[in-house]
């Protein structure tokens, strides 16, 4: 590493010095200062554990995908840079108070949070591409078995521009400026180290009136998401384990899918109702499959074996069946709806961050998209970018770092 740069990047660290060393580290720190656990501005996730936070944590209102490409030029370099990103994101999950570096110096934050920095319900989940572990950092016999640049699916419409990256953060709050600040943070505390290759925000709407929350097209989104609280069934779906080829150190890590579709929501909006809940296979109001009354309802494949009630080419029968052969295919799914204006024709650009969680990138999420090839809902959605990643496994005390498992 250059003298320049290893200095730079331990001067950023130090700017989060105060909060992030002491024995138990920032979380603890502002503790004290946080008036209730249960305020939504102010509430904090924790940061260590064996897995990261932002995959089981329930969604927050706000999400941000940056993708990046890394700058760092060798195996000494890329440790430092994740430990510089380890002391900032467990600052900010934490709550701080910006540290005074006196009136001559660059300030130590943006300030867009005001004086402090509570932590505002902040996730920040870090994860590598399959070119992080090409030649350059000698990472190449790590990785992770399944993991490779994003394929290109049938009626896929994809601007590689805005596909894969080295590294990935996902960073969620429940306000976007909670978002927007930590991503400033991360991204002043490691220039130099990594650069912006595609960045994506997204937002979650509250329930409307209950149950799931809503997608852009009007759906109900998440619904029939496997049960987080059941450990062995998160062993089973979400969490890698070393074995079946996979390297020791991906165990408690996970595959991430990050799909960015967009939705054709002028043509959308000019389809019937009815037409719609038959590409969905679903209830626009109640969100209740068409064989149901309500949302929780579970779809009976089987009573309907020509589809009479829920068409065999529906959404929720293809990318489910619903048979002892694909549950093993079913994933965590974790999407947020976006919103960027209007395209250079005048359209409205829209849609779905999709995002999933998995143990095993091909039995689950390829497998099920391939189901899904030249569905009726096709006409109207197109997957233009997105990638996928291996969430790292978590960073387990205030000793560890993110990648020290494959990087120590």
């Amino acid at each position: 590493m250059t003298v320049e740069r290893r200095r730079f990047l331990q001067g950023a660290a130090a700017a989060v010095g105060g909060a992030a060393v002491g024995g138990l580290g920032a979380s603890a720190m502002t503790a004290a200062a946080t008036p209730t656990p249960t305020t939504p501005t102010n509430r904090t996730i924790g940061f260590h554990g064996l897995h990261q936070a932002g995959i089981l944590t329930p969604r927050q209102a706000s999400g941000a995908f940056a993708a990046f490409d890394l700058t760092v030029a060798n195996r000494a370099e890329l440790t430092d840079l994740m430990h510089t990103l380890t002391d900032h994101a467990r600052a900010l999950a934490g709550g701080q108070t910006p540290v005074n570096v006196g009136i001559t110096a660059p300030a130590s934050d943006s300030g867009i949070l005001g004086p402090t920095t509570p932590a505002g319900g902040l996730t920040i989940t870090l994860g590598l591409g399959a070119s992080a572990f090409d030649s350059r950092f000698g990472l190449a016999a790590n990785k992770p078995r399944r993991l490779r640049r994003m394929d290109t699916f049938v009626n896929d419409n994809l601007d590689r521009d805005v596909c894969d990256g080295d590294l990935l953060l996902q960073i969620c709050g429940d306000a976007p400026d909670t978002v927007l600040h930590a991503l400033r943070d991360l991204t002043r505390a490691t220039r130099g180290g990594m650069q912006a290759r595609w960045r994506i925000d997204g937002f979650t709407p509250p329930p409307r009136p209950d149950g799931s929350p809503r997608n852009l097209m009007g759906f109900k989104d998440g619904t029939a998401n496997p049960d987080v609280a059941d450990a062995k069934l998160m062993d089973r779906l979400v969490w890698a384990a070393a074995g079946a080829g996979e390297p020791a150190w991906t165990a408690g890590g996970s595959y991430q899918v990050v799909r960015v579709i967009r939705m054709l929501v002028e043509f959308w909006d000019r389809v019937e109702v009815s037409e719609q809940e038959r590409m969905f296979g679903r209830r626009k109001g109640t969100g209740a499959p068409l064989s149901g009354d309500v949302e929780t309802d579970t779809p009976d494949f089987t009573d309907d074996p020509t589809g009479d009630a829920i068409p065999l080419d529906a959404h929720i029968r293809l990318a489910n069946p619903r048979t002892p052969a694909t549950d093993s295919n079913r994933m965590l799914r974790r999407g947020y709806s976006y919103d960027r204006g209007v395209d250079s024709n005048g359209n409205l650009d829209m849609g779905l961050i999709f995002t999933c969680f998995q143990r095993d990138l091909d039995r689950q999420f390829v497998t099920v998209q391939r189901r899904l090839a030249d569905e009726p809902l096709i006409d109207y959605i197109s997957p233009t970018g997105g990638g996928y990643f291996f969430a790292l496994p978590g960073v387990r005390d205030v000793t560890d770092w993110y990648g020290s498992a494959v990087l120590a």
